[in-house]
This record gives C-alpha cells, sequence and structure tokens, in this order.
C-alpha cells in the first residue's frame, strides 16, 4: 500500500486522518512540532519543523512518500508573534512543496480553511468565489494555496477548503462554549441567533482526504455538512441532549461586535478579526463539485457533531485541564474577558 507524509499529524485532524489511512491500509508517517505517542506498526512518528528545509530533505531521503497530507499549521490565536505563523504556515508550505518536487512527490492534499472570506456572502460559497481574508491566518492559508498551485508541473494538489472541524477531541475556542453549558450558564448568541455556520465531521474530512488522494482531484474543492441549522438551534440542542439547564439568550449585535473589536485591539480577548465579523453571519459552502467528483457526501450534521465533541470534553475534563504540550485545537482555550460575560451568565 502507499506510505503518504501527514504534516501536523499529532494535532487534532492530523490524528483523525492518520488513523482513517491507517485503517484504509496505508503506511504514515507523520511530522509535527509536538511529540506523539500513538503507536502502530504502519505508523512513524517526528518531532519537526516543516520549514526546516534540512530535516524535510532526510525525510525524504528517508522514505519514498506517495502522497503528502499537507494538515499543519499555527493559529493566530496560538501564537504572539505574526511572523512566526507566516513562517509555518507559508514559508513551511514553500519548503515543503519544494522538497515534494525534488523528490517527485505526484500529489498533495492540502487543508485551506473558510477563514478565507471575512463576510457573508449571503448565499452559498463556491469555488470560483475570489477569497479576500481580513486576518493573518486566513491570508496565510490563502498564499499556501497559491504556492502549492504554483507546483502544478511537478506534483498535482488536491486543495480542500474546510469550515471548523468538529469531533470528539476537538477544544480550542470551543472549550468557551463548552465550559458555559456544562456550568448550566447562559448560552450567548450575538444578535437573534438565527445565522447559520456550517462546521465538518472531522472523520468526513478524512474521509474526502482519502478521496482526493485516490480519484487524483487537482484544484479547489469545498467540504462541509448538510442540513446546516441556526446556531441558537443547534447550541438548545446540544444543551437539551447533554442534559443541561442552560438556555440560549441574545447580546445586542451592534455594542457587542463594538466591544469584540475592543477587547480584540487590547488583546484580552481569544476571538480574533474572523470571528468577529463572522460569529453572527451565515457562511455556508457549496459542496456539490466535490460530490459530483467524487461520490463524497457528509455523514452528520453540526448539532450531532457538536454534541460528540461536547460529552467527549464533558467526560474527560480532569484529563483535558492538565494538558499542556499538545496542539491549540487538542487543549482549552484561554477565556480572557470572556470570563466576565461567564460570571455574569
Amino acid at each position: 500500500m502507499s506510505k503518504v507524509l501527514i504534516t501536523g499529524g499529532a494535532g487534532f485532524f492530523g490524528t483523525v486522518l492518520k488513523k482513517h489511512l491507517l485503517e484504509a491500509g496505508f503506511t504514515c508517517v507523520s511530522i509535527d512540532l509536538c511529540r506523539d505517542d500513538y503507536v502502530h506498526p504502519r505508523f512513524e512518528s517526528i518531532v519537526g519543523d516543516i520549514a526546516d528545509e534540512e530535516q524535510l530533505e532526510k525525510l525524504f531521503h528517508a522514505h519514498q512518500f506517495d502522497c503528502v497530507f499537507h494538515c499543519a499549521a499555527l493559529l493566530a490565536h496560538e501564537v504572539r508573534d505574526k511572523k512566526e505563523l507566516w513562517k509555518s504556515n507559508v514559508e513551511g508550505t514553500r519548503v515543503l512543496a519544494e522538497v515534494s518536487a525534488r523528490h517527485l512527490v505526484k500529489k498533495m492534499v492540502f487543508i485551506s480553511s473558510n477563514c478565507l472570506w471575512g463576510e457573508n456572502l449571503h448565499r452559498k460559497v463556491t469555488e470560483d468565489d475570489p477569497p479576500l481574508p481580513v486576518e493573518i491566518y486566513g491570508r496565510s492559508k490563502l498564499e499556501g494555496e497559491r504556492i502549492l498551485l504554483g507546483f502544478q508541473n511537478s506534483f498535482s494538489t488536491a486543495i480542500l477548503r474546510s469550515p471548523t472541524i468538529i469531533d470528539e477531541g476537538r477544544l480550542g475556542l470551543l472549550t468557551i462554549l463548552f465550559d458555559f453549558i456544562r456550568e448550566n450558564r447562559k448560552v450567548w448568541v450575538v444578535g437573534d441567533g438565527s445565522n447559520r455556520y456550517q462546521f465538518i465531521y472531522a472523520r468526513d474530512l478524512a474521509e474526502a482526504c482519502l478521496l482526493a488522494y485516490k480519484s487524483g482531484l487537482h484544484g479547489l474543492f469545498n467540504v462541509g455538512s448538510d442540513g446546516v441549522r441556526s446556531l441558537k438551534e443547534i447550541y438548545e440542542y446540544v444543551i437539551d441532549k447533554a442534559g443541561s439547564t442552560s438556555v440560549v439568550a441574545s447580546l445586542p449585535k451592534g455594542p457587542t461586535l463594538a466591544a469584540m473589536g475592543l477587547a480584540s485591539a487590547l488583546r484580552i480577548s481569544p476571538l480574533g478579526p474572523y470571528q468577529r465579523r463572522m460569529i453572527a453571519e451565515d457562511f455556508i459552502f457549496d459542496t456539490s463539485k466535490l460530490k459530483s467528483e467524487t461520490g463524497w457526501r457528509p455523514t452528520m450534521t453540526n448539532e450531532e457533531m457538536l454534541l460528540r465533541a461536547y460529552n467527549d470534553y464533558h467526560s474527560n475534563f480532569e484529563q483535558i485541564s492538565h494538558r499542556t504540550d499538545v496542539s491549540a485545537h487538542s487543549r482549552r482555550a484561554r477565556m480572557g474577558v470572556l470570563r466576565l460575560l461567564k460570571w455574569l451568565s
């Protein structure tokens, strides 16, 4: 079977993807800044930096990879130094592409993001819509796309533009919401909560990655869940199934967004420009292109996957609370000024 490299294989989605590929019979090698203790006879983990060309050269010399699944990325709320984010997400992608080309890798699958936009287009977003990112993470993902598509004479690249990835083990900013539900506090929406914001089930995204490799896809493809309900409905579903006494309450849109902007400028909020712009807006990808070319279909709705993630967090709260040397998606987020809102709830 094929031998593949997974960048960011120790992270939340990298872990889901490597297990999915191993179950499908692949041999997998991971490179990640974090240590990976996962054990499997067809899995090898390397602690390293994709921006380190010398290290990548040694890795590619030791293995002949049929495909690179490029999942590694630093998040804007994960680092203070934005130059570090750009170096990892952009220069790291460039080095990875150059080394892959020299070692005759034929396929790259890249996980991109819905952060390429920061506005509601008032319809489903297609692959033809020009991106307009509003913060550095989205800009870094867009530049990564451009770099990889520029190597089309060396290898083909399937770019999967993904919304927020949800499954058991997905933490990060979601833990702020989960703590409100776990402690039976009010769960706040900005505005009336009628906006619809699409997620993707991690295992559905892993299957999309596998199909992108098997089908020989090249170019841009959107992924995301079907049947997206409003955030208010989704939160109420999770609260009900979790047995919480929380209720969904509304914050006035204009003043709340202004306060969020000030808190972000003062660096006392975990929410960045993208979250501020989209917290009360619709954003849904049109996934018909991927479906028609591969037969891919999502298997889980937003509310179902969010409940899975909440139940896992609730069941493993004590162990999760002591995590340190893991990726940002695999540990609790700092609440910052949102702690005040929690006290008032």
